[in-house]
């Protein structure tokens, strides 16, 4: 309910961010001729709006590209072919699946054979194949579409088996070359990682898989990632994909990427504070160990999957958001502790998104910043290097130079587009040309000297400018060299903190920013932060930023039309009651300007964030399901209701997330939170989970991690028992093969109850499909049956990797009749999978 009403200014951007290709436009040629002769009836279908294929040419791309020299002329038309065809399905197993080894098992003794007898097409010699740079054959690529996938009857079973795997989470389907940028950040289980521009989310869900990895069950990492986007929509997009990992160290915040708060103590809050000095140094403020910092951008890399970009793609767009991808770079080096990593990437070939946004990043930062050379990881992955020397289009007009630039033009075109990156201070070439024609009385029209707004037609013509920083160290991924989509990517380490008293001279339509430190890395990033904020890169043109939008919507990264609304309708003013004074990054930009913070329950359409504190609830699910005390519940648990006695559901959070939290309490809470944490434990809303000794369920999300640390309310089951739970959702008592079972399940108290998979009841043809980790569901125990409280897809799935792990064994004479079910204890079988769908329109309306 309270979704509604708000964020109107978004609602209405969404409205109207992308074109709707397939609408048939208002003015139509045929119906502004009533008239006209109607006898071919293919020509009137095709005037009326019929459908067309996409166009899958744009004649300023071409001059744009080979005048780049992204290509070399004689792969030009490879290059070209390659981009006209539709991109392969790729898709990634998750390493922290309990039945990773499975799948991977599956796909390379069953799918990989049985689809290449069913391979007719193409001149592929696999039908499906794992990508060879990506660790353990954990990524696969298939020389099927998805167009094919889904029409295709012969891949009828292996469309089905991706469906249901990425729905659970088993797998995650997404581009090959997206797979790169989180690899080459060399993430590490402790680390703290910032994803800036993180919707819709497959590269969170790698790095997420990444710090999950060496975990045992029932243990966290240390680590933690901070995933963000702009927008509240894809922040819901963003949950949803992510919701599938089961993390309790994962946080998703909604802010634009350049504004990012740094969440930094005052040395007064700081010495007060009741954690001290027992923070770490990346909890006085927050500071990441890696971040990835994968900017909006035109979108041209993405051609093969989106082909309306075809007829939308032109020069403006890459030159009107390169300054806001250099404000987002340069926020992400601000975030990044000394000694980390940044991993800047777009899904652009354009080197003004490209190799002039990390020219300018070196040159802004000074020497604290260093372009990597990683071209010795991932030696398989087929890479260019980066360029050296390029050149700008502007309306046109092939620039060399900034130099070159009109005067007219100046306000669109930034030095830092140019390999050199330098400027020129502005001249008045009218008063030039008066002391011409005085010179020149006789001189006709025709023969004055050449104006600099007339176009240069030919890149050939101009003497190129040469980068002098290594940007060969960068690498571009072109399509037609392993048949998939274009990527640009550049590692960067940071060496030291921000230089000392360092002044750079922009031109006149840049502010200068300034870097100092007086022995504090927090001060320094502060002032970088405030230069961002008021610098005029990006915002000098009058028209840039709805070529910026243009550019966003391309990639479908469009930002907010405007500022989250309050109440009343304006724009929000961060106000708090405790009246808190924002540190000087929250500044607006004016003079002595300060803005009150804002509380978390005050973010426009999102609920607070807030710790359980109600001891009499945790007590009873300690107490219920018998967890032991070294699973810590206090100060763990978090809900999002500031009204404890309403509270729904209650979430589990790391120990690095929940020192995040403490800190953002107590910097006035600057962080706007859309989602956080693991679900752990869900109230029973039944007429008999009211009844129940404990209100609380375990939820399927957060059984694996609490698993281990549970002693009562849990049972063993045989093999025979456990599949008849999962195919018939509901059993009685009296219907259970195993005797011994059925009587310690009559036993339970009611309520909720785990079900553990007996592992010496497991006949494998293949003992090393058998993971270590037990197989477990949660049920709810009636008055006379079980019930199972996983979704619909749960069940299929954990029967069909039963069916794979076990030997085919002779059916009892109970297990061919159907055990009798009663209705009346069924109300929880899928209660998950309702909440859930549930939750999900909530959060789209909100």
């Amino acid at each position: 309910m309270g979704g509604r009403g708000r964020s109107r200014t978004q609602r209405r951007h969404f409205s109207q961010s992308r074109e709707n290709v397939w609408k048939r436009p208002k003015s139509d040629p045929a119906d502004a001729n009533p008239g006209a002769d109607d006898g071919n009836d293919a020509g009137k279908a095709a005037d009326k709006g019929s459908w067309q294929p996409f166009a899958t040419q744009n004649l300023v791309f071409d001059e744009y590209y080979k005048g780049q020299g992204i290509v070399s002329q004689e792969e030009w038309d490879a290059f070209m072919e390659c981009l006209r065809k539709p991109l392969p399905a790729a898709f990634r197993i998750n390493s922290s699946s309990q039945f990773w080894m499975d799948i991977r098992s599956q796909l390379e003794n069953d799918f990989a054979k049985s689809l290449q007898a069913e391979f007719i097409e193409g001149d592929e010699v696999e039908a499906i194949r794992p990508l060879a740079w990506y660790p353990e054959n954990l990524a696969w690529h298939s020389n099927f579409s998805r167009m094919q996938l889904r029409k295709n009857q012969a891949l009828e079973r292996f469309h089905e088996f991706l469906k249901l795997e990425n729905e659970i989470g088993n797998i995650t389907r997404q581009e090959a070359v997206s797979m790169v940028p989180p690899l080459f950040l060399d993430v590490q289980p402790d680390h703290f990682v910032l994803d800036m521009c993180a919707a819709p989310g497959s590269k969170t869900f790698q790095l997420l898989e990444i710090i999950h990895r060496s975990t045992k069950p029932g243990s966290l990492p240390k680590g933690m990632v901070i995933a963000n986007d702009l927008d509240v929509q894809r922040c819901n997009l963003l949950i949803h994909q992510t919701k599938r990992m089961c993390t309790a160290n994962l946080v998703v915040t909604n802010h634009e990427a350049q504004q990012f708060p740094g969440c930094r103590l005052s040395k007064s809050q700081f010495d007060t504070s009741e954690m001290g000095n027992q923070l770490g140094p990346c909890l006085n403020q927050l500071l990441f160990d890696r971040v990835l910092c994968d900017v909006p951008c035109s979108g041209d890399g993405t051609l093969r999957k989106a082909p309306d970009i075809w007829r939308k793609w032109n020069t403006g767009m890459g030159n009107g958001i390169h300054g806001l991808q250099i404000q987002i770079a340069m926020r992400g080096i601000s975030l990044l502790k000394v000694g980390g990593r940044m991993v800047y990437s777009t899904c652009s070939m354009n080197p003004i998104e490209d190799e002039a946004v990390v020219a300018e990043i070196l040159r802004k930062c000074g020497g604290c910043v260093e372009l990597l050379d990683v071209s010795s990881e991932l030696p398989q992955l087929i890479r260019r290097p980066g360029l050296r020397k390029w050149k700008v289009r502007d309306r046109g007009t092939w620039l060399a130079s900034y130099k070159d630039c009109p005067l007219s033009r100046r306000g669109a075109v930034n030095p830092s587009m140019f390999p050199s990156g330098s400027s020129v201070e502005p001249v008045d070439h009218s008063v030039e040309l008066e002391e011409e024609q005085q010179n020149s009385h006789t001189t006709s029209s025709e023969d004055l000297p050449v104006q600099l707004d007339k176009p240069v037609t030919s890149a050939n013509d101009l003497e190129e400018e040469v980068s002098g920083f290594p940007l060969e160290r960068c690498m571009r991924i072109v399509p037609h060299d392993q048949n998939g989509g274009a990527f640009f990517i550049a590692v960067l380490h940071k060496v030291g903190p921000l230089p000392v008293g360092t002044v750079e001279k922009n031109n006149s339509h840049q502010a200068k920013s300034s870097f100092h430190i007086d022995g504090q890395p927090d001060e320094a990033q502060d002032k970088l932060f405030k230069d961002m904020k008021t610098s005029e890169d990006f915002s000098a043109n009058g028209n840039s930023e709805k070529v910026a939008e243009a550019a966003l919507e391309a990639c479908g990264d469009a930002p907010q039309e405007g500022p989250l609304e309050t109440d009343s309708g304006n724009a929000c003013e961060n106000d708090n009651s405790n009246g808190v004074e924002a540190p000087s990054e929250q500044n607006d930009g004016k003079a002595g300007g300060k803005r009150k913070l804002q509380m978390q329950g005050k973010w426009r359409g999102v609920d607070p964030v807030v710790f359980l504190q109600d001891e009499d609830v945790i007590n009873s699910i300690k107490n219920f399901y018998g967890i032991v005390d070294s699973f810590p519940l206090s100060n763990h648990l978090v809900t999002r209701n500031s009204e404890t006695t309403r509270v729904k559901r209650i979430y589990y959070v790391s120990e690095s997330v929940k020192e995040l939290l403490e800190l953002n309490f107590k910097v006035g809470q600057q962080l706007k939170i859309t989602s956080i944490g693991l679900k752990m434990f869900e109230r029973q809303t039944s007429r008999e989970g009211t009844s129940a000794p404990c209100l609380f369920r375990i939820s399927s999300e957060g059984l694996p991690l609490i698993l281990p640390y549970v002693t009562k309310q849990i049972l063993e089951a045989s093999v025979a028992d456990f599949k008849h739970l999962l195919q018939y959702k509901s059993i009685k008592f009296t219907d259970l093969v195993d005797a011994e079972f059925s009587e310690k399940a009559a036993k339970l108290m009611p309520g909720c109850c785990v079900i553990v998979l007996r592992k010496d009841n497991i006949g494998s043809s293949n003992p090393n499909l058998v993971h270590e980790s037990p197989i477990a569901i949660g049920c709810w125990r009636g008055k006379a049956s079980l019930s199972v409280m996983v979704t619909a897809l749960d069940c299929q799935e954990l029967l069909e990797r039963l069916l794979l792990r076990m030997e085919p064994a002779k059916e009892s004479p109970v297990q061919e009749s159907k055990p009798s079910i009663d209705a009346n204890e069924v109300n929880n079988s899928d209660c998950d999978m309702a909440e859930d769908v549930e939750e999900i329109r909530l959060n789209a309306e909100g």
